[in-house]
Protein backbone atom coordinates (compact mmCIF):
# COMPACT_ATOMS: atom_id res chain seq x y z
CA UNK A 1 0.00 0.00 0.00
CA UNK A 2 1.33 3.38 -0.92
CA UNK A 3 0.87 5.92 1.85
CA UNK A 4 0.89 9.50 2.05
CA UNK A 5 1.98 11.46 6.03
CA UNK A 6 -1.22 13.41 6.33
CA UNK A 7 -0.38 16.35 6.85
CA UNK A 8 -3.46 18.03 9.05
CA UNK A 9 -5.99 15.58 10.68
CA UNK A 10 -9.75 16.21 9.17
CA UNK A 11 -12.51 16.93 11.71
CA UNK A 12 -15.65 15.13 10.97
CA UNK A 13 -18.48 17.15 10.76
CA UNK A 14 -21.90 16.39 10.26
CA UNK A 15 -24.02 17.84 7.53
CA UNK A 16 -27.53 17.56 6.96
CA UNK A 17 -27.66 17.95 3.03
CA UNK A 18 -25.82 19.34 0.70
CA UNK A 19 -28.43 22.44 0.31
CA UNK A 20 -28.25 22.97 4.40
CA UNK A 21 -25.02 21.99 6.05
CA UNK A 22 -25.05 22.33 9.59
CA UNK A 23 -22.42 21.74 12.92
CA UNK A 24 -23.64 18.68 14.98
CA UNK A 25 -21.59 18.22 18.29
CA UNK A 26 -21.42 14.95 19.41
CA UNK A 27 -22.53 14.64 23.09
CA UNK A 28 -22.57 10.99 23.39
CA UNK A 29 -18.97 10.33 22.92
CA UNK A 30 -19.69 7.94 20.08
CA UNK A 31 -16.57 7.18 17.99
CA UNK A 32 -15.81 7.54 14.06
CA UNK A 33 -16.00 3.70 13.80
CA UNK A 34 -19.25 2.92 16.31
CA UNK A 35 -20.75 6.29 14.13
CA UNK A 36 -19.78 5.47 10.56
CA UNK A 37 -21.55 1.88 10.55
CA UNK A 38 -24.75 3.32 11.43
CA UNK A 39 -26.93 4.80 8.66
CA UNK A 40 -27.18 8.56 9.95
CA UNK A 41 -23.32 8.36 10.28
CA UNK A 42 -22.66 6.96 7.03
CA UNK A 43 -24.65 9.78 5.08
CA UNK A 44 -22.71 12.65 7.72
CA UNK A 45 -19.74 11.28 5.92
CA UNK A 46 -20.46 11.65 2.42
CA UNK A 47 -21.58 14.79 3.53
CA UNK A 48 -18.23 15.44 5.14
CA UNK A 49 -16.51 14.36 1.56
CA UNK A 50 -18.87 17.41 -0.29
CA UNK A 51 -18.00 19.88 2.65
CA UNK A 52 -14.09 19.48 1.57
CA UNK A 53 -14.90 20.92 -1.73
CA UNK A 54 -15.83 24.40 -0.05
CA UNK A 55 -12.14 24.16 1.18
CA UNK A 56 -10.46 23.41 -2.27
CA UNK A 57 -13.04 25.87 -4.35
CA UNK A 58 -13.56 28.61 -1.43
CA UNK A 59 -9.93 29.73 -0.62
CA UNK A 60 -7.24 31.42 -2.68
CA UNK A 61 -7.41 31.01 -5.84
CA UNK A 62 -3.37 31.43 -6.78
CA UNK A 63 -2.58 28.31 -8.06
CA UNK A 64 -5.48 28.49 -10.44
CA UNK A 65 -5.45 31.63 -11.83
CA UNK A 66 -2.05 33.39 -11.39
CA UNK A 67 0.84 33.69 -13.53
CA UNK A 68 -1.47 33.89 -16.59
CA UNK A 69 -2.07 36.03 -19.65
CA UNK A 70 -5.70 36.86 -18.09
CA UNK A 71 -4.87 38.53 -14.82
CA UNK A 72 -2.30 40.37 -13.22
CA UNK A 73 -1.53 42.08 -9.79
CA UNK A 74 -3.20 45.50 -9.25
CA UNK A 75 -2.20 47.69 -6.22
CA UNK A 76 -1.89 44.99 -4.06
CA UNK A 77 0.56 41.95 -4.81
CA UNK A 78 0.09 38.26 -5.61
CA UNK A 79 2.40 35.68 -4.23
CA UNK A 80 4.95 36.06 -6.72
CA UNK A 81 6.39 33.05 -7.13
CA UNK A 82 3.06 32.07 -8.93
CA UNK A 83 2.34 35.02 -10.31
CA UNK A 84 5.60 35.86 -12.22
CA UNK A 85 7.68 32.02 -12.08
CA UNK A 86 10.96 33.32 -10.62
CA UNK A 87 11.30 33.05 -7.79
CA UNK A 88 8.99 30.18 -7.93
CA UNK A 89 9.99 27.44 -5.36
CA UNK A 90 9.11 24.72 -3.41
CA UNK A 91 9.36 26.33 -0.60
CA UNK A 92 6.76 28.79 -1.04
CA UNK A 93 3.54 28.91 1.20
CA UNK A 94 0.85 28.98 -1.48
CA UNK A 95 2.30 25.76 -3.21
CA UNK A 96 1.43 23.71 -0.53
CA UNK A 97 -2.05 24.93 -0.30
CA UNK A 98 -3.79 22.52 -3.56
CA UNK A 99 -1.28 19.69 -1.96
CA UNK A 100 -2.77 19.45 1.37
CA UNK A 101 -6.57 20.36 0.43
CA UNK A 102 -6.81 17.51 -2.44
CA UNK A 103 -4.98 15.00 0.05
CA UNK A 104 -7.60 15.62 3.08
CA UNK A 105 -10.06 15.09 0.39
CA UNK A 106 -8.84 11.87 -0.68
CA UNK A 107 -7.98 10.92 2.83
CA UNK A 108 -11.67 11.48 3.52
CA UNK A 109 -12.80 9.84 0.39
CA UNK A 110 -10.79 6.93 1.31
CA UNK A 111 -12.38 6.56 4.62
CA UNK A 112 -15.90 6.90 3.12
CA UNK A 113 -15.03 3.98 0.47
CA UNK A 114 -13.53 2.15 3.47
CA UNK A 115 -16.68 2.24 6.15
CA UNK A 116 -19.25 1.90 2.95
CA UNK A 117 -18.48 -2.52 2.78
CA UNK A 118 -19.28 -2.28 6.74
CA UNK A 119 -21.68 0.42 7.35
CA UNK A 120 -25.85 -0.44 7.36
CA UNK A 121 -26.48 -1.15 4.27
CA UNK A 122 -28.85 0.78 2.09
CA UNK A 123 -30.25 1.12 -1.41
CA UNK A 124 -27.96 4.55 -1.53
CA UNK A 125 -25.17 2.86 -0.19
CA UNK A 126 -24.07 1.95 -4.24
CA UNK A 127 -24.39 5.53 -5.07
CA UNK A 128 -22.91 7.00 -2.35
CA UNK A 129 -19.13 5.04 -3.51
CA UNK A 130 -20.01 6.63 -6.76
CA UNK A 131 -20.12 10.67 -5.56
CA UNK A 132 -16.92 9.53 -3.49
CA UNK A 133 -14.64 7.86 -6.31
CA UNK A 134 -16.12 11.63 -8.37
CA UNK A 135 -14.35 13.52 -5.57
CA UNK A 136 -11.57 11.37 -4.93
CA UNK A 137 -10.83 11.36 -9.16
CA UNK A 138 -11.52 15.18 -8.78
CA UNK A 139 -8.79 15.61 -6.18
CA UNK A 140 -6.44 13.65 -8.12
CA UNK A 141 -6.81 15.39 -11.15
CA UNK A 142 -5.89 18.70 -9.78
CA UNK A 143 -2.98 17.65 -8.06
CA UNK A 144 -1.62 15.66 -11.29
CA UNK A 145 -2.29 19.06 -13.28
CA UNK A 146 -0.61 20.69 -10.79
CA UNK A 147 2.43 18.82 -9.91
CA UNK A 148 2.53 16.06 -12.32
CA UNK A 149 2.77 12.56 -10.59
CA UNK A 150 2.26 12.20 -7.03
CA UNK A 151 1.62 9.32 -4.50
CA UNK A 152 -1.89 7.73 -5.13
CA UNK A 153 -3.29 6.65 -2.14
CA UNK A 154 -6.05 4.45 -1.95
CA UNK A 155 -6.66 3.15 1.50
CA UNK A 156 -7.89 4.64 4.71
CA UNK A 157 -4.99 5.69 6.91
CA UNK A 158 -5.17 5.51 10.92
CA UNK A 159 -1.46 5.95 11.70
CA UNK A 160 0.95 8.40 10.98
CA UNK A 161 3.20 7.08 7.89
CA UNK A 162 6.84 8.85 6.95
CA UNK A 163 7.63 7.15 3.97
CA UNK A 164 5.30 7.45 0.35
CA UNK A 165 6.48 6.75 -2.86
CA UNK A 166 5.21 9.11 -6.03
CA UNK A 167 3.56 7.37 -9.11
CA UNK A 168 4.03 8.45 -12.45
CA UNK A 169 1.91 11.15 -14.23
CA UNK A 170 0.28 8.07 -16.55
CA UNK A 171 -0.58 5.66 -13.44
CA UNK A 172 -2.62 8.40 -11.64
CA UNK A 173 -3.96 9.66 -14.54
CA UNK A 174 -5.29 5.51 -15.20
CA UNK A 175 -6.47 5.68 -11.90
CA UNK A 176 -8.38 8.50 -12.50
CA UNK A 177 -10.20 7.12 -15.60
CA UNK A 178 -10.82 4.11 -13.86
CA UNK A 179 -12.18 5.68 -10.70
CA UNK A 180 -14.71 7.44 -12.90
CA UNK A 181 -15.75 4.59 -15.19
CA UNK A 182 -16.82 3.16 -11.85
CA UNK A 183 -18.61 6.18 -10.79
CA UNK A 184 -20.58 6.29 -14.18
CA UNK A 185 -22.60 2.84 -12.89
CA UNK A 186 -23.42 4.04 -9.60
CA UNK A 187 -24.39 7.71 -9.58
CA UNK A 188 -28.06 9.05 -9.93
CA UNK A 189 -28.81 9.32 -13.50
CA UNK A 190 -30.98 12.32 -12.44
CA UNK A 191 -30.90 16.35 -12.73
CA UNK A 192 -28.22 18.49 -10.55
CA UNK A 193 -29.40 19.08 -7.63
CA UNK A 194 -26.08 19.51 -5.40
CA UNK A 195 -24.87 15.68 -5.51
CA UNK A 196 -22.47 14.12 -8.28
CA UNK A 197 -24.53 12.50 -10.24
CA UNK A 198 -24.27 10.83 -14.28
CA UNK A 199 -23.63 13.65 -16.25
CA UNK A 200 -21.55 15.30 -14.08
CA UNK A 201 -18.86 12.22 -14.06
CA UNK A 202 -18.72 12.09 -17.79
CA UNK A 203 -18.18 15.95 -17.92
CA UNK A 204 -15.46 15.02 -15.91
CA UNK A 205 -14.32 12.29 -18.08
CA UNK A 206 -14.38 14.49 -21.14
CA UNK A 207 -11.89 16.89 -19.05
CA UNK A 208 -9.54 14.45 -18.33
CA UNK A 209 -9.22 12.47 -21.50
CA UNK A 210 -8.34 16.14 -23.09
CA UNK A 211 -6.16 16.90 -20.67
CA UNK A 212 -4.25 13.47 -21.41
CA UNK A 213 -4.20 13.87 -24.92
CA UNK A 214 -1.60 16.37 -24.63
CA UNK A 215 0.65 14.20 -22.52
CA UNK A 216 3.34 12.07 -24.34
CA UNK A 217 1.88 9.17 -23.08
CA UNK A 218 -1.82 9.54 -23.67
CA UNK A 219 -3.49 7.23 -26.41
CA UNK A 220 -4.52 7.80 -29.62
CA UNK A 221 -8.01 8.06 -29.04
CA UNK A 222 -8.28 10.53 -25.99
CA UNK A 223 -9.15 13.45 -28.44
CA UNK A 224 -11.89 11.21 -29.53
CA UNK A 225 -13.26 9.79 -26.39
CA UNK A 226 -13.26 13.75 -24.77
CA UNK A 227 -15.44 14.71 -27.48
CA UNK A 228 -17.89 11.95 -27.22
CA UNK A 229 -18.08 12.30 -23.69
CA UNK A 230 -18.50 15.87 -23.98
CA UNK A 231 -21.03 15.51 -26.30
CA UNK A 232 -22.87 13.15 -24.00
CA UNK A 233 -23.12 15.87 -21.80
CA UNK A 234 -24.44 18.10 -24.39
CA UNK A 235 -27.21 16.01 -25.26
CA UNK A 236 -28.47 18.31 -27.60
CA UNK A 237 -28.88 20.83 -25.21
CA UNK A 238 -28.58 24.40 -26.46
CA UNK A 239 -27.55 27.33 -24.38
CA UNK A 240 -30.68 29.16 -23.91
CA UNK A 241 -30.08 31.36 -20.90
CA UNK A 242 -28.58 34.94 -21.43
CA UNK A 243 -25.44 35.32 -20.10
CA UNK A 244 -26.96 37.41 -17.11
CA UNK A 245 -29.23 35.33 -16.17
CA UNK A 246 -26.79 32.63 -16.04
CA UNK A 247 -24.82 34.71 -13.58
CA UNK A 248 -27.92 36.48 -11.20
CA UNK A 249 -27.48 35.61 -7.58
CA UNK A 250 -29.96 33.23 -6.58
CA UNK A 251 -30.00 31.01 -10.14
CA UNK A 252 -26.93 29.27 -9.51
CA UNK A 253 -28.89 25.56 -10.09
CA UNK A 254 -29.74 27.07 -13.40
CA UNK A 255 -30.29 24.22 -16.09
CA UNK A 256 -26.79 24.65 -17.56
CA UNK A 257 -25.00 24.24 -13.99
CA UNK A 258 -23.16 20.54 -14.46
CA UNK A 259 -21.73 20.54 -10.99
CA UNK A 260 -21.29 23.09 -8.72
CA UNK A 261 -20.24 23.45 -4.29
CA UNK A 262 -23.12 24.07 -2.45
CA UNK A 263 -22.88 27.17 0.01
CA UNK A 264 -25.76 29.21 1.14
CA UNK A 265 -26.26 31.66 4.06
CA UNK A 266 -28.11 29.46 6.60
CA UNK A 267 -25.13 27.13 6.35
CA UNK A 268 -22.41 29.69 7.29
CA UNK A 269 -24.41 31.37 9.56
CA UNK A 270 -21.96 29.85 12.46
CA UNK A 271 -19.07 31.51 11.02
CA UNK A 272 -19.73 34.34 7.89
CA UNK A 273 -16.60 35.33 7.50
CA UNK A 274 -14.94 32.11 7.29
CA UNK A 275 -16.93 29.14 5.89
CA UNK A 276 -18.74 31.12 2.76
CA UNK A 277 -16.03 31.39 -0.14
CA UNK A 278 -13.43 34.31 -2.11
CA UNK A 279 -14.75 34.44 -5.27
CA UNK A 280 -15.74 37.73 -5.55
CA UNK A 281 -13.17 38.47 -3.56
CA UNK A 282 -10.68 38.94 -6.53
CA UNK A 283 -10.41 40.68 -10.11
CA UNK A 284 -10.74 43.71 -9.34
CA UNK A 285 -9.77 47.21 -7.50
CA UNK A 286 -11.30 47.74 -4.38
CA UNK A 287 -14.27 49.67 -4.35
CA UNK A 288 -13.92 51.21 -0.70
CA UNK A 289 -13.51 51.00 2.67
CA UNK A 290 -15.87 50.57 6.08
CA UNK A 291 -17.94 53.79 4.53
CA UNK A 292 -19.35 51.79 2.30
CA UNK A 293 -20.03 48.52 4.28
CA UNK A 294 -23.32 46.45 3.12
CA UNK A 295 -23.21 48.63 -0.31
CA UNK A 296 -20.18 47.05 -2.06
CA UNK A 297 -18.16 43.71 -2.33
CA UNK A 298 -14.70 43.81 -1.02
CA UNK A 299 -12.23 43.39 -3.91
CA UNK A 300 -8.73 43.08 -3.34
CA UNK A 301 -6.97 44.44 -6.13
CA UNK A 302 -5.12 41.29 -6.61
CA UNK A 303 -5.73 39.54 -9.85
CA UNK A 304 -7.02 42.33 -11.97
CA UNK A 305 -7.97 41.66 -15.76
CA UNK A 306 -5.06 42.46 -17.98
CA UNK A 307 -5.24 45.17 -20.75
CA UNK A 308 -5.44 41.75 -23.40
CA UNK A 309 -8.46 39.96 -21.70
CA UNK A 310 -9.96 43.22 -22.00
CA UNK A 311 -9.59 43.93 -25.44
CA UNK A 312 -10.61 40.29 -26.22
CA UNK A 313 -14.38 41.25 -26.45
CA UNK A 314 -15.92 42.57 -29.01
CA UNK A 315 -18.96 45.22 -29.87
CA UNK A 316 -21.96 43.24 -29.46
CA UNK A 317 -20.37 40.10 -27.16
CA UNK A 318 -22.94 40.18 -24.30
CA UNK A 319 -20.76 38.51 -22.30
CA UNK A 320 -18.85 42.05 -21.66
CA UNK A 321 -22.22 43.18 -19.76
CA UNK A 322 -22.20 40.10 -18.14
CA UNK A 323 -18.92 39.58 -16.76
CA UNK A 324 -17.61 43.35 -16.30
CA UNK A 325 -19.46 46.12 -14.07
CA UNK A 326 -18.93 48.45 -16.15
CA UNK A 327 -21.32 50.98 -14.43
CA UNK A 328 -21.44 51.19 -10.84
CA UNK A 329 -23.95 53.19 -9.44
CA UNK A 330 -23.67 55.35 -5.76
CA UNK A 331 -25.01 51.91 -4.36
CA UNK A 332 -22.80 49.62 -5.77
CA UNK A 333 -25.45 46.37 -5.31
CA UNK A 334 -28.32 48.69 -6.97
CA UNK A 335 -26.99 46.85 -10.12
CA UNK A 336 -28.59 43.66 -8.46
CA UNK A 337 -31.52 45.41 -6.02
CA UNK A 338 -32.99 48.07 -8.52
CA UNK A 339 -35.13 46.64 -10.93
CA UNK A 340 -35.00 49.86 -13.04
CA UNK A 341 -31.96 51.57 -12.96
CA UNK A 342 -32.41 54.45 -15.65
CA UNK A 343 -33.04 57.30 -12.84
CA UNK A 344 -29.79 55.70 -10.68
CA UNK A 345 -26.68 58.36 -10.47
CA UNK A 346 -22.88 56.78 -12.40
CA UNK A 347 -20.20 56.88 -10.59
CA UNK A 348 -18.00 55.02 -12.62
CA UNK A 349 -17.98 53.82 -16.04
CA UNK A 350 -15.36 51.88 -17.94
CA UNK A 351 -15.21 52.14 -21.44
CA UNK A 352 -14.94 49.38 -23.80
CA UNK A 353 -12.43 48.65 -26.31
CA UNK A 354 -14.96 49.62 -29.44
CA UNK A 355 -15.84 52.59 -27.89
CA UNK A 356 -15.32 55.38 -30.85
CA UNK A 357 -14.83 59.64 -29.98
CA UNK A 358 -17.83 59.97 -30.80
CA UNK A 359 -19.63 57.30 -28.70
CA UNK A 360 -17.44 58.78 -25.71
CA UNK A 361 -18.54 62.24 -26.21
CA UNK A 362 -22.48 60.65 -26.19
CA UNK A 363 -21.73 58.70 -22.99
CA UNK A 364 -20.35 62.04 -21.02
CA UNK A 365 -22.84 64.08 -22.75
CA UNK A 366 -25.41 61.92 -21.06
CA UNK A 367 -24.14 60.82 -17.72
CA UNK A 368 -21.95 64.31 -16.79
CA UNK A 369 -21.58 63.20 -13.09
CA UNK A 370 -19.83 59.74 -13.78
CA UNK A 371 -16.09 59.89 -13.54
CA UNK A 372 -14.92 58.41 -16.87
CA UNK A 373 -12.27 55.51 -17.48
CA UNK A 374 -11.21 55.32 -20.92
CA UNK A 375 -10.02 52.07 -22.28
CA UNK A 376 -6.62 51.46 -21.47
CA UNK A 377 -6.82 53.34 -18.30
CA UNK A 378 -8.81 50.96 -16.11
CA UNK A 379 -6.65 47.46 -16.73
CA UNK A 380 -2.99 47.26 -14.03
CA UNK A 381 -1.16 48.44 -17.03
CA UNK A 382 -2.76 52.02 -17.50
CA UNK A 383 -4.53 52.60 -14.64
CA UNK A 384 -3.09 54.97 -11.66
CA UNK A 385 -3.67 51.95 -9.37
CA UNK A 386 -3.23 53.91 -6.22
CA UNK A 387 -6.53 54.84 -5.59
CA UNK A 388 -9.51 53.02 -5.50
CA UNK A 389 -11.81 52.25 -8.93
CA UNK A 390 -9.75 52.43 -10.97
CA UNK A 391 -9.59 48.88 -12.48
CA UNK A 392 -12.76 47.34 -13.85
CA UNK A 393 -14.14 44.87 -12.00
CA UNK A 394 -16.09 41.43 -12.82
CA UNK A 395 -18.88 41.57 -11.15
CA UNK A 396 -20.70 37.71 -11.80
CA UNK A 397 -20.04 36.57 -8.98
CA UNK A 398 -21.08 39.16 -6.56
CA UNK A 399 -23.17 38.09 -3.57
CA UNK A 400 -25.45 41.42 -2.50
CA UNK A 401 -26.22 39.59 0.30
CA UNK A 402 -22.52 38.92 1.48
CA UNK A 403 -21.20 41.17 4.68
CA UNK A 404 -18.68 43.80 3.62
CA UNK A 405 -15.47 42.66 5.72
CA UNK A 406 -12.36 44.84 6.12
CA UNK A 407 -10.31 42.25 6.66
CA UNK A 408 -9.43 41.65 3.11
CA UNK A 409 -8.84 38.53 0.71
CA UNK A 410 -8.64 36.24 3.67
CA UNK A 411 -12.52 36.41 4.38
CA UNK A 412 -14.51 33.94 3.00
CA UNK A 413 -18.28 35.62 2.97
CA UNK A 414 -19.80 34.63 -0.39
CA UNK A 415 -22.59 32.11 0.18
CA UNK A 416 -23.41 31.52 -3.67
CA UNK A 417 -23.11 28.24 -5.42
CA UNK A 418 -19.38 27.84 -6.70
CA UNK A 419 -19.75 26.65 -10.23
CA UNK A 420 -17.35 24.24 -10.95
CA UNK A 421 -18.34 23.19 -14.21
CA UNK A 422 -21.24 24.39 -16.30
CA UNK A 423 -22.73 23.47 -20.24
CA UNK A 424 -21.03 26.17 -22.36
CA UNK A 425 -17.42 25.06 -21.07
CA UNK A 426 -18.70 21.49 -21.83
CA UNK A 427 -19.35 22.84 -25.63
CA UNK A 428 -15.98 24.45 -25.72
CA UNK A 429 -14.12 21.12 -24.59
CA UNK A 430 -16.51 19.34 -27.09
CA UNK A 431 -14.65 21.73 -29.66
CA UNK A 432 -11.53 21.46 -28.90
CA UNK A 433 -11.56 17.88 -28.89
CA UNK A 434 -12.68 17.58 -32.28
CA UNK A 435 -9.66 19.61 -33.26
CA UNK A 436 -7.39 17.27 -31.90
CA UNK A 437 -9.35 14.61 -33.10
CA UNK A 438 -9.16 15.93 -36.54
CA UNK A 439 -12.82 17.04 -37.15
CA UNK A 440 -12.59 20.98 -37.12
CA UNK A 441 -16.17 21.38 -39.01
CA UNK A 442 -17.89 19.67 -36.27
CA UNK A 443 -15.55 21.21 -33.20
CA UNK A 444 -16.16 24.89 -34.80
CA UNK A 445 -19.90 23.82 -34.84
CA UNK A 446 -19.63 23.22 -30.76
CA UNK A 447 -17.84 26.85 -30.61
CA UNK A 448 -20.56 28.42 -32.42
CA UNK A 449 -23.05 27.44 -30.32
CA UNK A 450 -20.96 29.32 -27.47
CA UNK A 451 -20.79 32.64 -29.60
CA UNK A 452 -24.51 32.00 -30.60
CA UNK A 453 -25.40 32.67 -27.14
CA UNK A 454 -22.97 35.65 -27.00
CA UNK A 455 -24.55 37.44 -29.82
CA UNK A 456 -21.31 37.95 -31.89
CA UNK A 457 -21.20 36.15 -35.16
CA UNK A 458 -19.71 32.58 -35.96
CA UNK A 459 -16.00 31.74 -36.46
CA UNK A 460 -14.79 30.79 -39.65
CA UNK A 461 -12.80 27.89 -40.35
CA UNK A 462 -10.14 29.47 -41.67
CA UNK A 463 -9.53 31.26 -38.31
CA UNK A 464 -10.68 27.91 -35.78
CA UNK A 465 -7.04 26.77 -33.65
CA UNK A 466 -6.00 26.35 -30.34
CA UNK A 467 -5.56 29.92 -30.13
CA UNK A 468 -8.92 30.87 -30.81
CA UNK A 469 -10.25 28.35 -28.63
CA UNK A 470 -8.48 29.67 -26.11
CA UNK A 471 -9.70 33.12 -26.94
CA UNK A 472 -13.32 32.09 -26.73
CA UNK A 473 -12.62 30.31 -23.37
CA UNK A 474 -11.52 33.89 -21.89
CA UNK A 475 -14.40 35.30 -22.97
CA UNK A 476 -17.02 32.44 -21.94
CA UNK A 477 -14.41 31.86 -18.75
CA UNK A 478 -13.30 34.87 -17.50
CA UNK A 479 -12.81 34.44 -13.71
CA UNK A 480 -13.99 30.95 -13.27
CA UNK A 481 -10.61 29.46 -11.86
CA UNK A 482 -9.66 27.93 -15.20
CA UNK A 483 -7.15 29.86 -16.68
CA UNK A 484 -3.89 28.15 -16.05
CA UNK A 485 -5.15 24.73 -16.33
CA UNK A 486 -6.17 25.79 -19.99
CA UNK A 487 -2.66 27.16 -20.45
CA UNK A 488 -0.74 24.32 -18.99
CA UNK A 489 -3.01 21.83 -20.90
CA UNK A 490 -2.25 23.22 -24.36
CA UNK A 491 1.54 23.95 -23.98
CA UNK A 492 0.17 27.63 -24.47
CA UNK A 493 1.72 28.37 -20.50
CA UNK A 494 4.91 30.33 -21.16
CA UNK A 495 3.72 31.42 -24.87
CA UNK A 496 0.83 33.68 -23.47
CA UNK A 497 1.88 34.23 -20.70
CA UNK A 498 4.80 36.07 -20.95
CA UNK A 499 3.15 37.72 -24.44
CA UNK A 500 -0.03 38.92 -22.85
CA UNK A 501 0.90 39.43 -18.87
CA UNK A 502 3.61 42.80 -18.97
CA UNK A 503 5.04 41.02 -15.40
CA UNK A 504 6.16 37.40 -17.29
CA UNK A 505 9.35 36.99 -19.37
CA UNK A 506 9.64 33.87 -21.01
CA UNK A 507 12.93 33.73 -19.30
CA UNK A 508 11.44 33.92 -15.96
CA UNK A 509 10.25 29.99 -16.06
CA UNK A 510 13.72 28.94 -16.26
CA UNK A 511 14.76 26.27 -14.04
CA UNK A 512 17.22 23.71 -12.67
CA UNK A 513 18.82 21.58 -15.01
CA UNK A 514 18.08 23.38 -18.48
CA UNK A 515 14.53 23.02 -17.48
CA UNK A 516 11.11 25.72 -17.64
CA UNK A 517 8.91 25.97 -14.60
CA UNK A 518 5.80 24.57 -15.92
CA UNK A 519 4.59 22.18 -13.31
CA UNK A 520 4.67 23.68 -9.56
CA UNK A 521 6.56 22.00 -7.49
CA UNK A 522 6.20 19.73 -4.92
CA UNK A 523 5.91 21.41 -1.44
CA UNK A 524 8.71 21.34 0.62
CA UNK A 525 7.23 20.14 3.86
CA UNK A 526 6.43 16.97 1.83
CA UNK A 527 9.61 16.23 0.57
CA UNK A 528 11.35 17.02 4.10
CA UNK A 529 8.35 14.94 5.69
CA UNK A 530 9.17 12.00 3.62
CA UNK A 531 11.86 9.66 4.74
CA UNK A 532 11.79 7.92 1.38
CA UNK A 533 15.11 9.28 -0.24
CA UNK A 534 14.18 8.52 -3.76
CA UNK A 535 11.22 10.47 -4.18
CA UNK A 536 12.26 12.81 -6.48
CA UNK A 537 11.34 16.86 -6.54
CA UNK A 538 10.21 18.41 -10.11
CA UNK A 539 13.55 18.06 -11.59
CA UNK A 540 12.93 21.94 -12.67
CA UNK A 541 12.95 22.41 -9.05
CA UNK A 542 15.83 20.34 -8.15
Amino acid sequence: MKKLFILTIIATLSFTSCEDYLEEENKSNVTAEEFYVTEEGYEALINANYALLREIYGQDPWLFMSGTDLYMEGRNPEPPGLSQYSQLSSAEPEVEFLYVRAYQAIQQANAALYYADITEQTELIPQYVGEVKFMRANAYFLLVQTYGGVSLVTEKIDDVVLQFERNTAEEVYSFIISELEEALNLVSTGAFVGRVNHRAVENLLSQVHLTRAYESFGPSDDFSKAAQYADNVIGGQQLNLSYEELWTPGNELNEEVIFSVQFNRESIGISPTTLGHQQQNFFGSYLGGSEVAGDAPYKSYNLCPTRFALSLFEEGDERWEGTFMTEIYGRYYDYFEVEDRSTLEVRHFYEPQWFTAEDRAAYVAAHPEAEYHPFGEHDPEGADISGNFNTIVIKKFDDPESQFVAGGSEDRVSARDFIVSRLAETYLVAAEAYLGAGAAGTGLERLNEVRRRAGVADATLAEFDLDYILDERARELMGEYKRWFDLKRTGKLVERASMYNPLIEVSNFDGSNGLQKILRPIPQNAIDLNQNQNFAQNPAYE
